[in-house]
């Protein structure tokens, strides 16, 4: 049986993840300061990762096979841009210092599609639609900035590291299955809400991922991590866009910047691109805010 160890166990993903792994017969360890990490966890610990000697202490306490780093400050200006920052970046790289030196196979880190750089002040404009991992990265604000740099620390452990092999993922904006029954998202509105008002959800081009998709794309990256090039960067996305019309119309009305790059968005089309997901793990999400929302 497998080990392994989920950080932010707690969060809107973490929760999902965690009850994923433990049915699929992994010993799951939840590591969260905050209640919440679901009974299906072997075992809870409220550590400070941000310490680099609890981040050792938890490593070496519990020997982990994987880690599964989803832990952070979960959305922009939520705290002050120094807070933000400093607690994203010093958690990756407090996490992957610690696994790589203490030989865990598996270390997968959450980054997020913000590193794109959309709903930048002074306007944003794409290289082309849909987006996907070779696509620059242009942050702007602490929180997409952290994530960039929590990229690079994977990439940068992963150069050196012999004994660990390193992913991260960028999973879209993560609906838990209780949302979609009218629990507010975390922008604070209800999916409908995100339907019926384009200009909410069009301000992160309409991207979104059920949870449980999201927790399955994640097992499914660590079963073939060992098989990958190291320090791999992967979207998680739903196969459409939360959106009732199609995005070739709808991108232009929210940002005009998107005109003519939108029209490649046939259909039901989302802006992010999973289709390296797709080829190199043969994962592709099965829900839909057409399939889930009630």
């Amino acid at each position: 049986m497998s080990r392994t160890l989920v950080t932010g166990s707690a969060g809107r993903l973490g929760r999902s993840v965690v009850s994923a792994l433990a049915a699929a017969g992994h010993e799951v360890i939840g590591v969260d300061r905050a209640p919440g990490t679901p009974a299906d966890a072997a075992a809870t610990l409220p550590a400070d990762l941000t310490d680099l000697g609890e981040a050792y202490q938890v490593i070496a306490r519990f020997r982990p096979d994987a880690v599964v780093h989803l832990a952070a400050i979960a959305t922009p200006f939520s705290h002050s841009d120094a807070v933000t920052f400093r607690t994203n970046t010093q958690l990756a790289f407090n996490v992957c210092d610690a696994a790589v030196a203490l030989g865990v196979g598996k270390v997968v880190v959450a980054s997020s599609p913000t590193v794109m750089g959309y709903g930048a002040p002074g306007g944003w404009t794409p290289s082309y639609l849909p987006l996907d991992e070779d696509h620059p990265v242009l942050p702007w604000n602490a929180y997409n900035l952290s994530k960039v740099v929590a990229e690079e620390t994977v990439r940068s452990f992963a150069r050196t590291a012999t004994a660990t092999k390193l992913a991260a993922v960028r999973p879209c904006f993560v609906i838990a299955p209780e949302e979609w029954e009218g629990a507010p998202t975390q922008s604070g509105h209800t999916v409908a809400e995100r339907l019926d008002r384009p200009e909410i959800a069009g301000v992160s081009l309409f991207n979104y991922i059920d949870a449980r998709d999201a927790a399955d794309m994640l097992m499914t990256l660590l079963d073939r991590l060992p098989g990958l090039p190291n320090g791999e960067v992967f979207f998680a996305g739903a196969a459409d866009a939360l959106a009732r019309e199609p995005l070739a119309e709808l991108l232009p009305e929210v940002i005009p910047s998107t005109a003519g790059f939108a029209d490649t968005l046939t259909g039901t089309t989302p802006a992010f691109s999973s289709a390296k997901a797709g080829e190199l793990l043969g994962w592709q999400a099965k829900r839909s805010w057409r399939t889930e929302l009630s």
